[in-house]
């Protein structure tokens, strides 16, 4: 443990910062399997795209909080969407 004031603040909210990460990307996760769950269900179209938007939304907040890296993010969209255009043809 820090001996130091400033150094047992740090080390305080790297612990916050921890837990909120975490939340944050089990959130990421789940709503990027709710799209994929509903896609291998085969439901309708226009709720797949809602959880795309979701789970796009959620994805954006990580990249502007560098949480997850441009290209990271920027792939799993692409990929995401890739598989929702498919299966609404």
């Amino acid at each position: 443990m820090a001996n130091l004031k400033s150094a047992k603040k740090q080390a305080r909210q790297d612990i916050k910062r921890h837990q909120k990460n975490l939340a944050r990307k089990t959130a990421i996760k789940t709503a990027v399997k709710k799209v994929l769950v509903s896609l291998e269900k085969g439901e309708d179209i226009a709720k797949i795209k809602e959880l795309l938007k979701d789970a796009e939304a959620q994805l954006a907040r990580a990249k502007n909080k560098r949480m997850l890296h441009a290209n990271t993010v920027a792939r799993k969209v692409s990929s995401l969407a890739k598989k929702v255009a498919q299966a609404s043809r």
